[in-house]
């Protein structure tokens, strides 16, 4: 197992209470009712973590806060620069502005419009190209000729730090869980929500969940070390990071129990009943946690005390409808 330094709780609250004023305290919703009875079982409980209400609509405001505390004063009247389809271009558009410096984004030009024109109202500065491949390139292009820090999408200690806090809400809400349910895109979110829930209820079980077309994690922890992947395909464009990550992934090496896979009309399907029954619109990575839930981990969690973390709802109506007549 890779040795890397681990937040600790204190660290944890220290950040915390560093983020207080930029970031939601989002609540915790218990789950009742005859279809959730239906969809996990009776004596199931289920309490999701409703970190779609977050600042810029998702929990990616966290780490890139996280990370811009810690730039300098020059570095920050030079401004950030990132590379994302949506959410991470979204929160380091919203961390710019809560930390009155600037962010030059980089998007591919496949991204939904409704995030491009997100980052645009948040005051970013945004670039389209044709890829991703060339949006990497142009971001260090960025980095060299305007003197940008670039915010990492889900690595390092620092986003780790800021993704723990969600987990230290949770357990502040819910101190007695039997599991927690992380969605996994690059491993940033469940890399330190993993972290905090191990450390403060070491009997509760941690697990992450990737779409079956993007499970860089999931080949990672079999091989034992960061894998990348030939190709993403799934519509949870939010989990579809290319490759593992040395940091995020020696993190949850160490606390994630396992990581299972959902398939893209799972997660429709779990998009469908968080709609119906919940009366939330989420993008499909909002409703990985839940279609792990009703799907893999039905009776593995069967009569336990579960968590769920719904990350995001970054989609806009004609996307969600797509989606949901494509796979339903």
């Amino acid at each position: 197992m890779t040795e890397i330094s681990v937040p600790t709780i204190q660290d944890i609250k220290a950040a915390h209470q560093q983020l207080y004023d930029q970031i939601r305290l989002t609540p915790v919703w218990q789950w009742k009712g005859d279809v959730s009875e239906e969809a996990v079982g009776r004596d199931t409980q289920v309490y999701l973590k409703m970190e779609l209400f977050q600042y810029a609509g998702s929990f990616k405001p966290r780490g890139a806060l996280m990370n811009m505390h810690n730039l300098t004063s020059t570095q920050l009247e030079k401004g950030v620069t990132a590379v994302s389809a949506g959410n991470h271009a979204i929160a380091v558009a919203y961390a710019a502005k809560s930390m009155n410096t600037t962010a030059k984004v980089v998007m591919p030009k496949s991204a939904n419009k409704y995030r491009v024109e997100k980052c645009r109202s948040l005051g970013a500065e945004v670039e389209l190209v044709d890829d991703v491949h060339l949006a990497f390139d142009r971001v260090e292009e960025i980095k060299e000729q305007e003197g940008r820090a670039f915010i990492h999408p889900f690595e390092g200690r620092l986003a780790a730090l800021g993704t723990a806090t969600v987990g230290l809400e949770l357990h502040q809400e819910v101190p007695d869980l039997d599991a927690v349910i992380v969605p996994i895109g690059g491993g940033g979110l469940c890399a330190g929500i993993s972290s905090a829930i191990k450390q403060l209820n070491p009997q509760c079980k941690v697990f992450g969940v990737e779409p079956e077309g993007a499970d860089s994690m999931s080949k990672s922890l079999k091989s034992g070390k960061p894998e990348s992947i030939e190709k993403v395909a799934t519509i949870a464009d939010s989990l579809g990071a290319p490759h593992a990550a040395p940091y995020s992934f020696a993190l949850c090496q160490k606390f994630v129990n396992d990581v299972v896979l959902v398939t893209d009309q799972e997660l429709a399907s779990a998009m469908k009943l968080t709609f119906e029954e919940l009366k939330l619109a989420v993008e499909p990575a909002g409703a990985s946690a839940l279609a792990a839930l009703v799907g893999p981990l039905k009776y593995r969690l069967e009569g336990k005390k579960v968590g769920l973390i719904l990350c995001g709802t970054n989609i806009n109506t004609e996307a969600f409808n797509q989606i949901l007549e494509q796979y339903l």
